[in-house]
């Protein structure tokens, strides 16, 4: 499909197609800047918390010069990978002189004074950020919501949540107004986001992407946990993007040199898919687990061999999944506040009306002190515990692939969340294994909403789920642009 110079064409491109346009001249970046730009401010989602408009325009036009010169010189293939393509970028990853407060009010004059490395790699690879986008508080929740910004809404639904912590992505990435979001997911902060918002989002493998510049800061074991990467409308731009942020940065210590497959490379014929069985706490909506089912018979189409497995001890994820996460971060929430400035929170403040915190920052400083009390004894064996579900987990996926709900439901009214820890076990667990996920659009329901499914492959296969998505897109279509408001 050929891209022309009109907004509906334009936002629906992937960003792939939108580069290579550019490349020929047959769309200039200037006009695509200014489409993404327009959707954005139709949108009114509360996605972009902080533009760069002008400065996007400027970068749009010197892109332009260059490619022309490039063009002129037959010198195309020295032009970055994604050369004059916008992006959006996640509020609590430093990009300079944008805001970097992860919606917490003691932090809310604060800019960036760096840009973060995966941030700078995607600039390296030519893609001209418009700016920045809302989050939950401390990027601790799945309502992007806080007490800097405000609440962001669902791209098909403005009564319903966009997901967190990145849900400011995946609300622009969902409405047509970025082609690519840069998130990050520490329980499935870029997942549930692009579910809710009917778009694709990975969680790569542990320690692929650097962590370095973004606040809150996550090290240790629990920075093992959190993953930087991609949300897209269109599942090919998934790998590019990984590709061109993974690899050490000489500042994450954790992070590894991986040689990424390639998902051209992957034979779905013989391939084992397994479909998780018994595995959540909350019962699955109908709606889903047929959404699921539609997932594994277009892939036993392809050739897979597709086997359910009954996998209850999913069910216990979240528990362990939040000691690893206190286990191992090394600084408690109490602590972040405190290094910020921000006023201690006590028993008669914490819930005084029009307090700085949201109702979900200030359970989670609750459910941390009550963690804290734990005897070692239990620990031990919560740690226990945790590699053997890793060690299970990574034994049920192997060389294949698990099909697994992404959520119990599909995007959830606002306010209606707080308090439902439980609601992260079907994305967290994988944080916590540290195995590649991809969700991955499955079309939308009868109320207009996204659903979706979620795609888990082995240690380091990242390529394997992002193949499956693009196989998934191929057949079912993948993200649907929602209708104007």
């Amino acid at each position: 499909m050929a891209v022309t110079a009109t907004t509906a064409s334009i936002t629906e491109h992937s960003a792939g197609e939108l580069a290579a346009a550019i490349r020929k001249g047959d769309v200039s970046s200037r006009d695509i800047v200014e489409a993404h730009i327009e959707v954005l401010q139709r949108a009114q989602l509360n996605a972009l918390i902080a533009d760069r408009f002008e400065e996007a325009r400027a970068d749009a036009d010197a892109a332009d010069v260059r490619a022309a010169a490039a063009r002129e010189g037959d010198a195309l293939d020295d032009l970055p990978l994604l050369h004059g393509v916008p992006c959006t970028v996640k509020e609590s990853i430093s990009l300079k002189g944008m805001p970097n407060s992860a919606g917490l009010v003691a932090r809310s004059e604060h800019r960036a004074e760096t840009t973060a490395p995966s941030a700078q790699r995607l600039l390296d690879a030519g893609v001209i950020p418009l700016g920045v986008t809302n989050v939950s508080e401390l990027t601790m929740w799945i309502e992007s919501d806080n007490r800097v910004y405000g609440r962001t809404h669902n791209a098909y639904d403005r009564k319903r949540i966009a997901g967190g912590s990145s849900g400011g992505e995946g609300a622009a990435v969902g409405s047509g107004g970025s082609p690519i979001g840069l998130g990050s997911d520490i329980a499935g902060s870029i997942r549930i986001p692009a579910f809710f918002n009917g778009v694709f989002g990975h969680k790569s493998s542990s320690n692929l992407v650097p962590n370095t510049d973004m606040f809150p800061s996550t090290h240790g074991e629990a920075g093992q946990m959190l993953a930087v990467g991609p949300l897209c409308r269109k599942a090919e731009d998934l790998m590019p993007v990984l590709r061109a942020i993974a690899g050490p940065d000489g500042q994450d210590e954790q992070v590894r040199e991986v040689i990424l497959g390639d998902p051209a490379d992957v034979e779905f014929a013989g391939l084992d898919v397994v479909i998780s069985e018994h595995a959540s706490l909350l019962p699955v909506r109908r709606e889903l687990r047929e959404a699921r089912e539609r997932a594994a018979g277009a892939l036993a189409a392809a050739g897979a061999n597709v086997r359910r497995e009954s996998m209850k001890s999913l069910r216990r994820a979240l528990e362990l999944f939040l000691m690893s996460l206190q286990d191992g971060a090394g600084v408690t929430t109490r602590e972040i506040l405190a290094a910020e400035g921000a006023d201690p929170v006590g028993w008669r403040s914490a819930f005084k009306r029009g307090g700085p915190h949201t109702p979900a920052t200030l359970l989670l400083l609750f459910s941390e002190s009550v963690a804290s009390r734990m005897p070692d004894g239990r620990m031990r064996r919560l740690r226990a515990a945790a590699k053997s579900l890793r060690e299970e987990v990574e034994g049920v996926v192997g060389d294949g692939i698990l099909l697994h709900p992404p959520h119990a439901r599909v995007a959830p009214r606002h306010r209606t969340t707080i308090g439902q820890s439980w609601l992260l076990t079907p994305t967290a667990v994988f944080n916590l294994v540290g195995l590649p996920a991809t969700a991955v659009p499955m079309g939308l329901n009868a109320r207009g909403l996204p659903l979706g499914v979620q795609v888990v492959a082995g240690y380091d296969r990242d390529h394997l789920s992002i193949a499956t998505a693009i196989e998934l897109e191929r057949v079912f279509g993948g993200w649907v642009p929602p209708s104007p408001a």
